[in-house]
């Protein structure tokens, strides 16, 4: 299959081919080959970076301040259930392109390659354009962003700025941008205790009765307010499990599951000690195992996201809000390095049967993007 994108300028085509290559995580399936391919003609020194079984990619034009990025993920999850069409066919049906990342985010990565085609179509530009774009976001995100990131720090490629194009947008294109990400602690909590007869309770010591009240006074009180640009962080409880078959006894320990999204007034390490603190006022003997998926970061209001909200209202007429909500992404990487927003397509179908993109907004996309680089690279 040629990779060979005929008009660069149009984020269509690069979608599409994008759309044909089967990328669902670990595996590339020729996704990147289709964007180097793009970016190599356009005169970027693109950069193949494999990490494990991983394929990520680095390309830059210019070496110049100031630097702008683009940042995304060629990666899709599975495809899933009964689907009109071809989930890797790219098929445009009234105006409409389907496909398994036509949202999430192979459109943003074609719109944002448009972009940088439309503008330097345009003339010389001063300062540099880059794309760090990972196959691994999908999935445990180990051998992607963060390794290119350590790679591009070493190599002296951090950008000034670094936008992310995920799918931001709840209902119409325009209407949110992320300027920054709540964090995400995962907790396993055990209990242990004293096995014995359910008819002798004096001669045990119920795991489940501390647990529980240890759950209990976990999620007695919200753990804040929220702050100036975030919502209240949130503990929710997962899962509970005993895996105790019999009736009649008393087990020798009990399980479970919580999961913390937290605000800047938090880190992941004050939360696992809070924890910690409180369930051992229920509990003698527990143990804890902790995962911390990302911290929460903040990129605030500036000359950088005025340019960006700027480029929103002058191709859309919109007034994009600026919002920290929602779960997790590879932003939360990038923005122990540089300023980092997020900007993408409406994101209603994501992950869903019939993922799909109207072509006009992935066209107009491109426009917020040319717009973009037009002001940040002036």
């Amino acid at each position: 299959m040629s990779t060979t994108v005929s008009d660069p300028t149009d984020p269509l085509p690069i979608a599409q081919a994008l759309l044909r290559c089967a990328s669902v995580t670990p595996a590339d399936a020729g996704a990147q080959d289709v964007l180097a391919d793009v970016l190599a003609r356009l005169g970027f020194a693109v950069t193949r970076l494999r990490f494990g079984e991983i394929e990520n990619l680095f390309a830059r034009i210019g070496s110049d301040g100031p630097h702008i990025c683009f940042a995304g993920h060629t990666d899709v999850v599975p495809v899933g259930g009964n689907w009109r069409s071809d989930p890797f066919g790219g098929e445009v049906r009234d105006g409409v392109l389907y496909g398994r990342g036509a949202c999430d985010m192979k459109g943003g990565i074609a719109a944002f390659a448009a972009a940088a085609a439309q503008h330097l179509a345009a003339g010389p530009t001063k300062g540099s354009i880059s794309f760090l774009i990972t196959g691994d976001e999908e999935g445990p995100a180990v051998d992607g962003t963060v390794k290119v990131l350590e790679w591009m720090q070493a190599n002296g490629q951090v950008p000034d700025f670094c936008l992310v194009g995920e799918p931001t947008c709840p209902v119409k294109l325009g209407d949110m941008v992320k300027i920054g990400r709540r964090g995400s602690v995962n907790i396993g909590l055990e209990v242990f205790g004293t096995q014995g007869h359910v008819a002798y309770p004096h001669r045990a010591d119920n795991p489940v009765h501390r647990l529980l009240r240890a759950l209990s006074a976990l999620t007695a009180a919200p753990l804040d307010a929220g702050s100036e640009w975030f919502e209240p962080s949130s503990l929710q409880v997962t899962s509970i499990d005993v895996g105790n078959a019999a009736t009649n006894v008393i087990p020798v320990s009990a399980r479970a599951a919580l999961n913390i999204r937290f605000n800047d007034r938090h880190s992941g390490a004050s939360l696992i000690a809070w924890v910690r603190a409180t369930v051992a006022q229920h509990a003698e003997r527990f143990e804890l195992t902790t995962s911390i998926s990302g911290e929460s970061f903040l990129t605030k209001p500036g000359p950088m996201v005025d340019i960006l909200v700027g480029a929103i209202q002058a191709a859309t007429g919109v007034t994009p809000k600026l919002d920290t909500g929602g779960g997790t992404s590879d932003a939360r990487f990038i923005a122990n390095y540089c300023p980092v927003a997020e900007f993408g397509l409406v994101g209603s179908t994501m992950h869903q049967i019939d993922e799909r993109v109207p072509v006009a907004e992935l066209r107009d996309l491109a426009r917020i993007y040319r717009g973009v680089l037009s002001a940040f690279l002036a």
